[in-house]
């Protein structure tokens, strides 16, 4: 299974936000939205950045309530890691454990063209395992 299969079913729409926005606008979006996370950048193509729920709360942490008008740009994790379409989704989903990032934009040609969550690859990994079980329970009782 490719990442591009994902994006087939799921849509390739992110939801960017630019590094000059101020964070309470960043969390209205992810509210209204209903994401954990948006792209960060400055031209909607290129990734600068990510900004996740966990990089709002450590802002939080350091700089109290003063975070929300601050600047993306100052909370914002700056290196993510990056996919492909055609990469393999074992390597991302091992890439995301590693890392320990929720949210792998993917790139092509150094462009934004969709974006894989945590829950987008245990959707897909538990609709695997159920299509699997099917199969082997039709096998099994086909040979009774």
């Amino acid at each position: 299974m490719k990442v591009q299969d994902i994006l087939l079913n799921k849509g390739s729409v992110v939801e960017t936000i630019r590094p000059d926005a101020k964070v309470l606008m960043a969390v209205h979006r992810m509210r209204m939205q209903n994401v954990g996370a948006l792209v960060v950048s400055r031209d909607g193509e290129r990734v600068d950045g990510v900004l996740s729920e966990r990089d709002i709360v450590r802002g939080l942490t350091n700089h109290g309530a003063g975070l929300v008008e601050m600047s993306v740009v100052a909370v914002m994790s700056r290196t993510v890691p990056t996919c492909a379409p055609g990469d393999s989704l074992t390597s991302v989903m091992s890439q995301m454990t590693r890392t320990r990032n929720r949210h792998v934009p993917v790139v092509e040609d150094g462009r934004l063209c969709g974006i894989l969550s945590v829950g987008d690859v245990v959707k897909h990994r538990l609709e695997e395992l159920e299509l699997e079980t099917n199969v082997l329970r039709d096998a099994y009782l086909t040979r009774r």
